[in-house]
């Protein structure tokens, strides 16, 4: 079978080791498939090994150069780096990764506050993934950047009743990204998060399931109400945001570093 070609640029990054945590499923998948489709070399990690599989197996018929699947916990250091190490054994040193894994739901004081493990997951978790990437970048300087994504949330930008963990984990983030851009400039090596919104995955329904629960109305009748805050009225895909993460790896975006990319319909507008 012939290999897909995309407008991001044909088979552009064959010879690309690129990690990707969170790849699964959803937003991780979504952005696998793509970088997949310009011939990359995928790592991809999370915490259960069969979707992650699923994933490689689809990436490499999209046209990743080769695709490898392994379990790790992204708040367990030891065990990323070994999974990252794996890695670039088998796809040589890492030119870019992305920090997707993450969890989502609201959380309250008291017993049971999951304020924690949101912030071990989202922040810490992306922390860990990329100062194990940074280990295996590239030594020698390249003619082009390399690069660092973080995937944040609308929810860096605006707080939410309920959700104190979820909002300071994504704000925590940019944070993350703004130093890391600065440390890792003089390397030529790009940092940068994306915000989606609404984004039509499983966590995202959980989410309108919440709201549905607590108003006592319908799954339908809870979409309605949180697309009246959405001018353009919609949820993105998964497509979507892997298509800007693409961008971010792309030569269009050089010189692009230390910056949060909002994706949301228009619901938050800086």
């Amino acid at each position: 079978m012939a290999k897909k070609h995309t407008k991001d640029g044909g088979k552009d990054l064959q010879g690309r080791h690129v990690v990707i945590t969170g790849a699964g499923t959803g937003i991780g998948r979504a952005i696998a498939l793509r970088l997949a489709s310009r011939g990359a070399r995928l790592t991809l990690l999370g915490r259960r090994l069969a979707p992650l599989k699923a994933t490689a197996a689809a990436a490499l018929e999209a046209g990743a150069e080769a695709a490898l699947a392994r379990s790790a916990d992204v708040r367990e250091p030891q065990a990323l780096e070994r999974a990252v190490a794996a890695g670039a054994r088998a796809h040589g040193p890492v030119w870019s990764a992305v920090a997707n894994s993450g969890i989502g739901g609201p959380n309250q004081p008291g017993a049971g506050d999951r304020f924690e493990e949101l912030v071990q997951t989202n922040l810490v978790g992306a922390y860990n993934t990329l100062r194990a990437a940074q280990r295996h970048l590239e030594r020698e300087t390249p003619r082009d950047a390399r690069h660092m994504v973080a995937v944040s949330s609308i929810l860096a930008r605006i707080g939410v009743a309920g959700y104190t963990g979820y909002c300071a984990s994504k704000a925590g983030l940019l944070g993350l990204v703004r130093a890391l851009a600065m440390e890792l400039a003089p390397r030529e090596v790009q940092v940068n998060a994306v915000c989606p919104g609404w984004v039509d995955t499983d966590m995202a329904w959980e989410g309108i399931d919440g709201i549905a629960a607590g108003l006592g109305v319908t799954r339908a009748e809870a979409l309605a109400a949180a697309m009246a805050d959405v001018p353009l009225g919609r949820m993105s895909r998964p497509e979507h945001v892997a298509g800007l993460v693409s961008w971010l790896l792309s030569p269009d975006a050089r010189g692009v570093t230390g910056q949060a990319l909002d994706m949301n319909n228009g619901a938050w507008m800086g």
